[in-house]
C-alpha cells in the first residue's frame, strides 16, 4: 500500500470539498481549484477528512494513488495558504521593475525583457532584485517561476542570472584555474 496514499487529508473548517463522480472540486478563501482524478482511483469524503483508495494492486493504480492524495492535498493547502516561489536577480546592472501586474527585467540584453502578468499569478518585487511569484495553484506558480528564470539561467563562471531563494550554484574556475 503506498505509504502517502493510504494517509487521510484533512479538510479544515473553512473548505468546502465537493466531488462529483472524478472530479474534485476545493473552494476556500483565496479562490477555487477542480481535479479530474484518474479512472482507477476512488475519492471519498467522510465527516472532515477524505480518503483516496485504489481497487487493485496494478501497477498503474499503485502510482496513481499517491500522486493524486497529494494533488488534492496540495489544492487544499493552495485555496487557504496559497503558495509562493521566491526568485533572486544577481549581476551588474541587472534588476526587476514592477510595470503594473507586469514585470520589466533588465538582464544584459540590449533590451528590457517584459513578463507579462498572468491570471491567477501575482508578482511582487522587493528593493531591484527580488521576485515574488504567488498563486493559489502549486503547479502554475512552479511553472511560472521557471519560466521566469529560464530567461537568463545562473552561469556557473560569475554567478550572474536569474536563481531561485536559497539555491546554491556551483561555480567553476576560469582561465586561470589550472
Amino acid at each position: 500500500m503506498s505509504r502517502i496514499g493510504r494517509l487521510p487529508i484533512t479538510v479544515p473548517a473553512n473548505v468546502e470539498l465537493n466531488i462529483d463522480g472524478q472530479q474534485v472540486a476545493v473552494k476556500g478563501p483565496k479562490g477555487e481549484l477542480s481535479l479530474t482524478v484518474s479512472a482507477p482511483i476512488t475519492v471519498a469524503k467522510n465527516e472532515n477528512d477524505v480518503t483516496v483508495s485504489r481497487p487493485n494492486d496494478s501497477r498503474e493504480a499503485r502510482s496513481l494513488h499517491g500522486l493524486t492524495r497529494t494533488l488534492i492535498n496540495n489544492m487544499i493547502i493552495g485555496v487557504t495558504e496559497g503558495y509562493e516561489k521566491k526568485l533572486e536577480i544577481h549581476g551588474t546592472g541587472y534588476r526587476v521593475q514592477a510595470k503594473g501586474a507586469d514585470l520589466e527585467l533588465a538582464l544584459g540584453y540590449s533590451h528590457p525583457v517584459k513578463v507579462e502578468a498572468v491570471e491567477g499569478i501575482t508578482y511582487s518585487v522587493e528593493g531591484n532584485n527580488k521576485i515574488t511569484v504567488a498563486g493559489i495553484d502549486k503547479q502554475h506558480v512552479g511553472e511560472v517561476a521557471a519560466n521566469i528564470r529560464k530567461l537568463r539561467k545562473t552561469e556557473p563562471y560569475k554567478g550572474k542570472g536569474i536563481r531561485y531563494a536559497g539555491e546554491i550554484i556551483r561555480r567553476k574556475v576560469g582561465k586561470a584555474g589550472k
